[in-house]
Parts: C-alpha cells; structure tokens; sequence
C-alpha cells in the first residue's frame, strides 16, 4: 500500500461517518509532495466536490503570513522587535488595560505599565484577546458599542487589553495590529504589500484578501455542528466595505498554496527562486520568544464560535514570532521544536523543521476546536509520518 492510500484511509472515511462535509490536506516531506487529497463537499446545497484546487477561508493561518512581512521590515531596519509601535500606529501610543466594571456596567480602564513592541504582538503577549475567548472583552464591545470584527470597521480594532504587555500569553487580535503596522511601514495596503512580496514571488496564485469571480466558485462552503452532531450551512458574509485588511484572519487560500509557504520556511526564508526571508530571520521566529511563559490554552467565551483549545494535552507549548512551538515531542509524529497553528474554521498545519515535515489539512466548520476535526487533524499526522518512515 503506498503513502496515498495509507493516508486516504484516513481522509476518506472521516467523510463517509458525517465527521466533516468535505476535507482537503496535503503534506510534503523536505521538497516532496507525500500526499494531497480531496474527499467530500465543498457545498451540500450545489453537490460541488472538495478538490485539490478547493478555496478555504484560512482565518488565523494569516497570521504566519503577517508575521513574515513584519519580520522582512525588520530585517531592512525599518522597526526593531523592541521598539513601542505607537511610533506607527498612534492608537497604541497609550494602551489601556481592562480592570473590570463599576456599578453601573461601565468599564473601568487604567493605563498600561509598559509600552506595546512588535515582539509582543507577534508573541501574543502584549494583552490583547478576542470576544470569544474573553467574557469581559465580550462584555466591553456590549457596553461600548464597539463594531464586530466582522464588519471590516477599524474601530473594531479599538479594544482595551486585559493584562500588561508581556505579562502572560493572550491569544487575540495581536496580528490585525501587526498587518496595520506593516501598511504605515510600507505605505501601501497590506493586501498589495503580502502579494508583492510573499505571495506572489512564492506562486502561491490562490492566496490573497479578496477573491476574484472564479476564485469564489471554488470557496467552499462553511457548515456549523448541531448540538446533535449533524451539520448545516452557516452563511459567512463578507463586509460590503472594509476599512481594514485582517492581517490576523483575513487570508483565503488553496492546502497547496499554504503548503508553499511552509516550504519557505522549511528552506530558510528561499523557495521557488525567491528569497522571503533572510536564513537568520526564519531561525528567530521559530525559536522560543516568550520565556517561561505558557501558550497555545484557549478557553472559549462564545461556545457556538469555539470549543476550549488545547493544542497538544500534556505538552507545554511555547511561541515565535507567530507560531506555537510544542517543546517536547508531539502524540502524532512531530518533533520538538515544531510550529504549529490553525484557523477557527477547523484548518490547521505543522512544520516539523527538524524531520522536515509539512502537513495542511482544511475544513470549513463551526465551532473550532471541533473534537472530530481535532481526531482527524492527529490521525493525518500519525498517517504522513508512518507514509515517510519518520516520527
């Protein structure tokens, strides 16, 4: 039995039981495909199939991607990692730090004891969260009337932190900032500064912000699990005019283009001709940038947007510069010292340096976290690694 099959027989039956609508992954051992696969649906409604050339909203994998543009920034001298961003985004020039509530359901606010830098948003560390995992964030946006993430408004943006900068790792909207602070720096629009200078040198065709009128009819579809465990369409509309590009979620892309980009990194910072990222660059953000801090916990405040998220139970896990990092070796083949991340519509990836390992797998479905996604995702792993004698 070669490696496709071994693998298919994973995907293919996760399908077949109602566990996903529709799957596609693909997973690369050094400059090799081992694998790609398209099972399922991409829309119930139409009977369209999942295929390779399938186009998912990849949501918090932007986030890598992001990251990757700031550090190039970096490397032309243009930011230190160090230096407080308030210099190019005045909205943190001053941040506030969420206390609580008085009596009458204001918020209470006081100053942060220590500027904001870009090492601690590409950490999560500078005290940011999300609505739907911070109960008092969700309460905030309710009393202020701050707009949703998803109205594309940048006063959406306009959120207190909930801790001090680098006091704790607190996963949020960390790389919406960053995307933000890659525009002031460049002076152009992060959609065109991502194509111009990742995306496009890496060919990855199928990646961008907006989607042209072909790219729209191969999006799949996203579903939302019942409490029963069935599965039904959920509409996921885009704003009909965006302030801002979401540098922390905005992206959609193909399992193929992704896995270019993690070719990249595995190759430090070079792949199809083009230099990305200098060796040095890629080197720090895959090593640990937040001490003794812990990662990758995300306990849920908005259970029909997300299950709680525990990356590797039993693992400590640590962050780059917009990666997870699992530091001792994971259940289902990855090393130490491997990058990881996902998007809240169940996609995910890892980028295991030391076996030279790459593996995306994508589906479209509400709330993240999903338990059989998750099984799914490990028992891929599992199956890559078995296929390419590693792990």
């Amino acid at each position: 039995m070669n490696a496709e099959t071994r693998i298919d027989g994973v995907l293919r039956p996760a399908v077949a039981k109602g566990d996903v609508p529709g799957v596609v992954a693909i997973a690369a051992q050094g400059g090799e495909i081992v694998h790609q696969g398209a099972f399922g649906l991409r829309d119930r409604a139409s009977g369209a199939a999942m295929t390779p050339d399938t186009i998912f909203r990849i949501a918090s994998m932007t986030k890598a991607v992001t990251s990757v543009a700031a550090l190039q920034w970096v490397e032309r001298g243009r930011i230190g990692l160090d230096e407080p961003v308030g210099r190019f985004v005045p909205e943190l020039a001053a941040p506030r730090v969420l206390e609580g509530f008085d009596a009458a359901g204001a918020p209470r606010l006081r100053p942060a004891r220590r500027p904001i830098t870009l090492r601690h948003l590409l950490t999560h560390t500078a005290g940011f969260s999300y609505d739907w995992s911070h109960a008092g964030l969700c309460r905030y946006i309710e009393a202020t009337g701050t707009p949703p993430m998803a109205s594309g408004k940048r006063a959406a943006l306009d959120l207190p932190l909930v801790c001090d900068p680098g006091e704790r790792w607190e996963y949020g909207i960390n790389t919406d900032w960053v995307g933000l602070i890659v525009e002031a720096v460049g002076g152009v629009p992060l959609d065109v500064y991502i194509r111009d200078h990742i995306t496009a040198p890496l060919g990855m065709t199928d990646t961008g912000f907006a989607l042209s009128a072909e790219q729209r009819r191969r999006l799949a579809v996203v579903h939302r699990r019942r409490a029963d465990g069935t599965l039904e369409p959920c509409a996921v509309d885009a704003p009909p005019e965006r302030e801002f590009w979401s540098g922390g979620g905005g992206l959609h892309a193909t399992a193929r283009d992704y896995l270019k980009f993690l070719a990249m990194l595995m190759q430090g910072g070079r792949c199809e001709g083009a230099e990305i990222l200098r060796r040095d660059s890629v080197a720090l953000m895959t090593e640990n940038q937040i001490g003794p801090l812990a990662a990758g916990t995300i306990r849920s405040a908005m259970p029909e947007r997300a299950n709680d998220f525990e990356p590797l139970p039993g693992i400590p896990c640590t962050f780059g510069l917009g990666f997870l990092i699992n530091t001792a070796p994971g259940p289902h083949g990855r090393s130490a010292g491997s990058l990881a991340w996902a998007g809240i519509y169940n996609s995910y990836y890892w980028l295991d340096l030391k076996a030279r390992v790459a593996g995306v797998i994508l589906t479209q479905l509400l709330p993240f976290a999903d338990p059989h996604v998750l099984a799914l995702f490990g028992a891929f792993e599992r199956a890559v690694y078995d296929a390419v004698g590693a792990g």
